[in-house]
């Protein structure tokens, strides 16, 4: 596995669209040094494959034998790898993302306002959105983004994954939900969600981070399944977003049924569109369990699932552009395993290792140089 701290990568070499290259355009293969200032490319043509590679339970657990045993698993080096960030550390992940970096691949980092203990399901702690538009945490914030821009390469950032759910306390089920907000013209929950994300993404670049990329990441379907809580009520806006993200799990649990993956993906797909007719997808978080009665009710197995995810994620859907795995085991209260892990079982690792062998699955970055401040 390539662990070291240069590695090679193709680079426009012409003055295209800042972020898009098409194979049929004119375009120049050569090396690029990854430590100087640089801008990950959005390939016209295929879609960036990476993981979250189960880094513990507070996600950050980054290791570079942890990815180097995940790749040689697969059969592919990963473009994108996928860690988490939590407030409660009040820490900025340079370890991890300097590990991800050398080895060749772009650090997705979910930066999470969540307090300890981190559990699901429960209300709003000291970071709640409020306190965060306030200004009780700027002091942290800038802190973070000095070291995001002390990091200098490039990396995705996501404020408050799946907000449109109500299993982390940033849901806007907690901050009003459907309660009207006249000022804004726009359902309170989902306006606090924004305002919030905005201020985070304003500081941060005030601060200089322009190695930053943003990325608005909202649950396929919203939870509840109303209007008010849908993405386009928590949509910050186009400049505050350079990628759009989506979660699409199937099966998490024993008793859940398999869904296919066009009735996973079609609807929020379009709804991400809608968004912004521009703006790249990534499915940033995709994955089902290993259970024995999958098939059940016209639910596919985990085989079938998986081989269908990569097939159409880069057949059916044409603005996706990367997709991350979870890759993640956990034991349920009643002692039950939800194992999404890839290598649950022979079946599935197989089916995982021959649609990601397609050459339209990137495993290495595009990157292309950018000009050296003075």
């Amino acid at each position: 596995m390539r662990a070291d701290a240069v590695f090679a990568v193709v680079v426009v070499a012409i003055a295209l669209s800042p972020v898009l290259v098409g194979c049929h355009e004119r375009v120049a293969a050569l090396q690029v040094d990854p430590n100087g200032p640089v801008e990950i490319v959005i390939p016209e043509h295929g879609a960036y494959t990476g993981a979250f590679m189960d880094f513990g339970d507070e996600e950050d657990d980054v290791t570079l034998e942890t990815i180097e045993d995940f790749e040689t698993m697969v059969g592919k080096h990963q473009a994108i790898i996928a860690s988490s960030s939590y407030w409660g550390e009040q820490r900025f992940p340079a370890d991890n993302l300097n590990v991800i970096w050398r080895h060749g691949s772009l650090p997705l980092v979910f930066w999470s306002p969540w307090d300890k203990p981190y559990e699901e399901d429960r209300g709003p702690g000291k970071f709640n959105l409020n306190e965060i538009i306030a200004g009780t945490w700027d002091a942290y914030i800038d802190k973070w983004a000095d070291a995001a821009r002390g990091f200098g390469h490039p990396l995705i950032v996501v404020f408050g994954v799946e907000m449109n759910g109500t299993w982390f306390p940033w849901s806007g089920s907690y901050y009003g939900g459907a309660e009207w907000d006249r000022e804004h013209n726009n359902w309170k929950g989902p306006e606090t969600f924004r305002t919030a994300y905005r201020h985070v993404v304003d500081r941060v670049r005030a601060r200089g981070a322009t190695n930053v990329k943003w990325m608005f990441h909202t649950n396929n379907y919203p939870y509840p399944y109303e209007t008010w809580n849908c993405a386009a009520a928590y949509y910050p806006g186009s400049d505050y977003v350079d990628w759009l993200g989506l979660s699409v799990y199937g099966q998490q649990f024993k008793d859940e049924p398999n869904p296919d993956i066009p009735s996973l993906v079609d609807w929020p797909y379009e709804e991400m569109c809608r968004l912004d007719s521009k703006k790249p997808i990534m499915i940033a978080e995709w994955a089902t369990g290993e259970f024995p009665h999958s098939t059940e009710g016209g639910g596919l197995g985990k085989t079938g699932w998986i081989k269908e995810g990569l097939k159409l994620f880069r057949t059916r859907y044409p603005r996706i552009k990367a997709a991350v795995y979870w890759h993640e085991r956990w034991q349920n209260a009643d002692g039950s395993y939800s194992n999404l892990r890839l290598n649950s079982s022979v079946e599935s690792l197989d089916a995982y290792r021959e649609g990601v062998a397609n050459p339209d699955w990137l495993g290495d970055l595009i990157l292309r140089a950018l000009p050296k401040s003075k």
